[in-house]
């Protein structure tokens, strides 16, 4: 028998479609703004690129997905900046589609269209929709996840159980923000009885076995190579110095507003709230929901309030969070169905400025955001006038003190690729451009240092026994926004020891001069 137009299943399909041609819509769109787009890649993605060019499982500060990604892409599609971003819209395709699938078992075939749309069109993901970051993985693995959590849950599945391992196997390979999602699984453990049925036997073994050979590799990398991974993870929580930082944990919570939207991040903490303060009362859905949104989120909030914290080191909360707002917008009182619909309708339209700022420098310059755009304009510009100046000498390396600088200069100069070095500043290596290229401690002849840091010229003019200037550039941006380097021709390495009466005395030397920047307006700041 055949369903009828009216019937319920032919209404859950009817939504299911409108889904993927919404999906596939926002995917297309993005695709062809990559592909028409001016911006230069951020120096982070000219990182992976970079590591992209050497096959490995695991790098300096990331686990090793997004280089192979890159890797893939630029095989097939030729090494573009379009094909080193091209997997980002994919990505966040496969999200919106996963959260579609989750809101659809959890409440219904409309709330599955509302969570993927809601999904495509939150702030972060206008802006990480256009970039190629870890992010990207982790929140299409999680969602996936959670997908698979949900079916392995509901009907305990061995292809479910498979998917679960492998989501999070692969989650742990594009970033350890995945140690959040086993936190959720615990949870899940201890408080919710279908999930204890569905793992605790021989799915929950298989979904073990996968996601450990999964993340075996990586695991033997960082061994090799003295956790280097792992160590730049707990190095960038930061908590050598002043602990208790109240303003810190503020902006990371507003940042939040700017990340989720604001009425959607209201909604959350008030759900979350709600169903904290009448836990023996809270449905087993939302318990596991929960169970997956706050760890990240509190975790990386005190993390906050004792150090520092970026605006997107808790993104991996609002996966789950997109199901669980959803679904509460989209039943009751009619007035939550206005509080999505104007989230969409506003955050879509914040999403097409951002848009319109990164393409037109005439609309940067009107907004007064030229700030904003300093750090995505110019770096072929950029790096062909560090490309002309070296060529103005004989020089043995071309040596730089900001790593951002260094990484664009490798994307954007590949000429002089067998030349660029880094300065060491600390005793050691503290990213990847300077433990695989640091400039050697002896050398012959003289080096063109590139510096974009002013702050560090006289601790670099300590470490040569000839240090002369050779001129400066300024690169236009928007407005009349330039990229300002110094350059110095240096000879004789006479490299200062690191110890700790070095770095006090800098540090002395620092708080009195204060922080300076290698940009400029033309105007006294």
């Amino acid at each position: 028998m055949t369903d009828s137009p009216s019937s319920p299943t032919a209404k859950v399909d009817r939504w299911m479609q409108a889904t993927l041609v919404t999906v596939a819509a926002f995917a297309i769109a993005r695709i062809v703004m990559l592909a028409v787009s001016p911006v230069a890649l951020h120096a982070d993605e000219s990182q992976y690129w970079v590591w992209s060019r050497t096959f490995d499982w695991g790098y300096f500060s990331k686990p090793p997905m997004i280089a192979w990604l890159i890797g893939l892409s630029t095989t097939l599609l030729g090494d573009s900046d379009f094909a080193v971003r091209l997997p980002a819209p994919l990505l966040h395709t496969g999200t919106a589609l996963f959260l579609c699938l989750s809101a659809r078992r959890l409440f219904d075939a409309r709330t599955g269209f509302f969570a993927a749309l809601t999904w495509l069109t939150l702030p972060a993901i206008w802006l990480s929709g256009f970039v190629m970051s870890t992010d990207a993985i982790l929140l299409c693995c999680w969602s996936g996840g959670i997908y698979a959590l949900l079916r392995l849950r509901h009907e305990g599945g061995w292809v479910a159980a498979a998917g679960l391992g492998l989501a999070i196997g692969l989650g742990f390979l594009s970033k350890y923000a995945m140690i959040y999602f086993l936190v959720g699984l615990g949870i899940a453990l201890l408080l919710d009885r279908a999930t204890r049925t569905a793992l605790l036997g021989p799915r929950g073994a298989l979904a073990i076995a996968i996601a450990a050979l999964c993340l075996a590799p990586n695991i033997a990398w960082n061994a090799a190579h003295d956790f280097a991974t792992v160590s730049h993870t707990a190095a960038n929580a930061n908590w050598g110095g002043d602990l208790f930082h109240f303003d810190e944990m503020m902006s990371f919570l507003g940042d939040q507003l700017a990340v989720f939207g604001p009425a959607l991040f209201f909604v959350l903490v008030y759900l979350a709230g709600r169903n904290l303060a009448a836990f023996r009362q809270m449905d087993a859905d939302t318990r596991l929901l929960l169970g997956f949104i706050l760890p990240p989120l509190i975790a990386v909030t005190i993390q906050a309030f004792l150090s520092r914290a970026h605006a997107n080191w808790a993104v991996s909360a609002y996966a789950a969070s997109t199901i669980l707002v959803v679904g509460f917008l989209m039943s009751g009182a009619v007035w939550r169905r206005y509080v999505l619909g104007l989230s969409i309708v506003g955050h879509s339209l914040l999403g097409l400025l951002m848009v319109a700022l990164a393409a037109s420098p005439a609309l940067v310059v009107a907004m007064n955001g030229e700030n904003a755009t300093k750090r995505i304009r110019a770096w072929d510009d950029t790096a062909a006038a560090i490309a002309e100046a070296a060529a103005e000498g004989d020089y043995t390396y071309i040596v730089f003190d900001d790593r951002n600088v260094f990484h664009q200069t490798q994307r954007y100069a590949p000429q002089l690729h067998g030349q660029l070095r880094m300065w060491l500043r600390h005793a050691g290596p503290l990213n990847h451009a300077e433990d695989v290229w640091p400039l050697p401690e002896s050398f012959e002849g003289e080096i063109l240092i590139v510096s974009h840091r002013p702050m560090e010229v006289p601790r670099l003019r300590e470490d040569f026994a000839v240090f002369e200037p050779a001129g400066t550039l300024a690169i236009p941006l928007d407005g009349r926004m330039t990229r300002d380097f110094t350059l110095w021709r240096a000879a004789g390495p006479q490299r200062v020891t690191r110890d700790a009466e070095y770095e006090a005395r800098w540090q002395a030397h620092d708080e009195e001069v204060g922080y300076r920047r290698g940009y400029s307006t033309g105007e006294d700041d």
